[in-house]
């Protein structure tokens, strides 16, 4: 049996591993049109900002590694289209290859800005690792830099700027950053922050056209023209779907392929993972993509045991997520106050301040927490933190209570670690649940 997987990012890697798992005798074959697999793209804008050292660093596994383990990583190459009656790919350079079972794992493109000078050179999209290398040597030379967009990448990158001693720019159409994601409550800190990491926040602003002849040289704005050595674009991810709706794949409301909990598409034997699929959302059941590398690698591995013969199943998901932005770090789960209100979700809202530790100890920091109840079901639609530490675990805490449906009761008064050092008498996520109950 021979098992073919397109793209080399996380669901790919997942993808050729599972199906090895699954069926040791198969002949799994690789393909991919970067010169790496397995590498963490999230990682570049901490290279760009010196807290990462060398981008070697974000290479998991080195080429070797994959040989010794027996996979057949084709680098460099690009699958043409697919035949999904015939059960073929065209590849680049190798032309016909037959497949019993084949899987999608095309990731995910930057959302064309549409706008004049969008082919100029000097214009930045964080993707590639090898591309983020020679991007690198220009800031060296660089004095100003300019954000577009202020998606997670964006702030990621305008953060690593400042870092790296530019004066930075960060322009978006949103009243704060993130407003598509978080709330205003949640962003208030973190905008005081990156204003105090000397980044210009240009909000409210949009972008008409990149200036320059050749390369670009400047970001024409709403708010007037921002002179630039090296311009960062920002957008929203789309999935990266062209193989799949050129060979009649079907796909979704997203963009994304539409996918079964076992991450069957439309077609016969052919399955897809990552960022160009879909996949339905657990309270709200819209289906979403462009979610992380964890849930692209789990994909990827229930797709390729699948294609192997075995029996997975992939759960909706409940979106647990995290960053550091300026000098805070946010997190949470699921939808905030602003998406859930655009979605029509009917909610409630506790939030409280809260501390990391007990406060008479060295080197607390605050942690505001902003919770969203059904107040039907008394269960959670969402939550929002922004502190220094210990958000993420929180997140992850709160992606497992919306996925048992706890209720929002048992979270008021839920036990916790008191430890000086470590964790505060009142647990922070107690407090705005607390806060939920008095209002329902």
């Amino acid at each position: 049996m021979r098992i073919v997987v397109v793209g080399g990012g996380a669901a790919g890697i997942g993808a050729q591993g599972g199906a090895k798992g699954a069926a040791p005798d198969a002949e799994v074959i690789l393909y991919t049109e970067y010169e790496d697999v397995g590498y963490s793209p999230c990682g570049i804008p901490f290279v760009h900002g010196r807290e990462i050292e060398r981008f070697e660093d974000l290479i998991l596994q080195d080429k070797k590694f994959y040989e010794d383990a027996g996979f057949d990583i084709r680098y460099t190459t690009r699958v043409e289209s697919i035949d999904t009656a015939s059960q073929e790919i065209q590849v680049a350079g190798e032309g016909t290859v037959k497949y019993d079972r084949l899987v999608l794992g095309t990731g995910w493109n930057y959302e064309d800005p549409g706008l004049p000078g969008s082919d100029l050179a000097g214009l930045h999209y964080v993707k590639n690792i090898r591309r983020a290398m020679e991007f690198d040597k220009l800031l060296d030379e660089a004095k100003v830099a300019v954000v577009v967009d202020a998606t997670p990448i964006g702030v990621e990158m305008a953060t690593a700027f400042a870092h790296r001693g530019l004066e930075t720019h960060f322009v978006d159409p949103g009243g704060w950053p993130l407003a598509d994601v978080a709330d205003p409550e949640i962003m208030e800190p973190v905008e005081e922050s990156m204003r105090g990491l000397g980044i210009h926040l240009h909000m409210q602003t949009s972008v008409e056209r990149f200036v320059g002849e050749g390369s670009v040289r400047g970001v024409a704005t709403s708010q007037g023209e921002i002179p630039a050595d090296v311009v960062v674009v920002a957008t929203h991810k789309t999935p990266n779907t062209a193989l799949a709706t050129a060979a009649g794949i079907k796909t979704g409301s997203t963009g994304g392929i539409i996918v079964d909990d076992g991450m069957a598409t439309s077609a016969e034997n052919v399955w897809a993972a990552g960022d160009c699929v879909e996949i339905p959302h657990s309270v709200s059941k819209v289906p979403i993509n462009g979610l992380s590398g964890s849930h692209a690698y789990a994909q990827g591995k229930v797709a390729g045991v699948n294609a192997g013969g075995g029996e997975r199943a992939y759960q909706a998901v409940q979106v647990p997520w995290g960053m550091v932005a300026g000098t805070w770090t946010i997190g949470g789960v699921s939808f905030g106050e602003t998406l859930a209100t655009a979605l029509g979700i009917p909610h409630v809202v506790g939030m409280a301040d809260g501390i990391s530790k007990a406060r008479y100890y060295p080197g607390f920091s605050r942690i505001r927490v902003k919770l969203l109840v059904d107040p039907k079901t008394r269960t959670l639609v969402g939550g929002q933190m922004v502190g220094v530490e210990g958000i993420k675990e929180r997140a992850d805490f709160l992606a497992m209570a919306m996925r048992a449906r706890v209720p929002i009761d048992d979270i008021a008064w839920m036990e916790n670690v008191y430890s000086p050092p470590i964790g505060a008498l009142n647990e922070p996520m107690a407090l705005a649940a607390q806060n939920a109950l008095g209002k329902l």
